[in-house]
């Protein structure tokens, strides 16, 4: 009989919630609001009820188990401590859920980490062996797949590539209170911002400082051949393909994927990262592949799923 789980991606303003089998087929997926009011105390209950509402004809013991992934480190396949974006302080995310659900068998991940998984298992990193993934968005994530297992570290912070220093003589402080953080520099955000210090310097662009315009802007000036645009995307992906190197030199990943909304700019992006990591990287001469997230929002769900399968 196949087996059959429950997955779910937890987010700041939606959770993504589906079944799966362990061939990896989407049977059913939906969404639910994330509701943050009271510390997000409501959350785990929200899921929990959202579960029992789709099981249709089929009933809890039917699955077994439920995978998650959560928008912080986790310990132990179950423990937060903070989880910044949903209100909540220490939490046994496992074990709640678990009680919530009969005792279901639940394990937990990080979102970057599950995602790494997801797409690991059925996505652009399928089959290769260590997969290191980067998810380029508001903010850099990364996550570490090696024997079909998502390495943690000792508090769950390995893999936190989006804060590998890259500029330690940069003013302007990361959000983790750090300075010069690769964050800073390859995420949407960090590349308007560094646009905008190119625009200062008085490089010409059909951007403008008197207009609001966005990562996306950005990247579709420098294909367009945009000399601002191309100088700017030019060095955050010469500042990404070195913290790449860096992971090379101590992991010797098979695969790097790059997902994230930054990574909707394609090939065009895969192919700097590449000229500029062969610059970082003289030692190699078989080189990791590069590829594009092919899971989309899903990657998560699917990464969830996997927890589950490989118990």
């Amino acid at each position: 009989m196949t087996k059959i789980c429950a997955a779910v991606d937890l987010g700041g303003t939606t959770v993504k919630i589906g079944f799966l089998t362990e061939e990896g087929i989407v049977l059913e997926k939906w969404e639910i609001p994330t509701n943050k009011e009271n510390g997000g105390k409501s959350i785990l209950s929200d899921i929990a009820t959202s579960i029992k509402e789709h099981l249709g004809n089929k009933k809890l013991s039917d699955l077994c188990g439920v995978g998650i992934g959560v928008p912080g480190p986790v310990q132990n396949d179950s423990f937060v401590e903070r989880c910044v974006n949903l209100g909540w302080g220490a939490t046994d995310v496992g074990k709640e859920l678990s009680v919530l659900l009969d005792n279901l068998p639940v394990k937990v991940g990080n979102d970057a980490n599950i995602a790494a998984l997801g797409e690991q298992w059925m996505g652009g990193g399928k089959g290769a062996d260590p997969v290191m993934f980067y998810t380029l968005g508001t903010g850099v994530g990364g996550g570490l797949i090696y024997k079909d297992r998502i390495v943690t570290g000792f508090k769950g912070m390995a893999a936190e590539v989006g804060h590998l220093c890259m500029e330690p003589n940069e003013v302007d402080a990361c959000n983790c209170g750090g300075h010069g953080c690769l964050e800073q520099y390859a995420s949407a955000t960090g590349i308007v911002k560094e646009m905008k210090r190119t625009l200062q310097s008085g490089v010409s662009s059909r951007l403008s400082l008197e207009s609001e315009f966005s990562c996306k802007d950005v990247l579709d000036a420098a294909k367009d051949g945009d000399k601002a645009a191309v100088e700017t995307i030019e060095r955050s992906m010469d500042y990404l393909a070195r913290s790449m190197a860096y992971v090379s030199y101590v992991i010797d990943p098979q695969v790097f994927v790059i997902g994230g909304g930054v990574s909707k700019a394609g090939t065009y992006l895969v192919d700097l990262v590449e000229k500029y990591f062969n610059k970082y990287c003289q030692l190699m001469k078989e080189k990791p592949k590069f590829g594009l997230a092919t899971l989309g929002n899903d990657a998560g769900m699917y990464g969830a799923a996997r927890l589950i399968f490989l118990l």
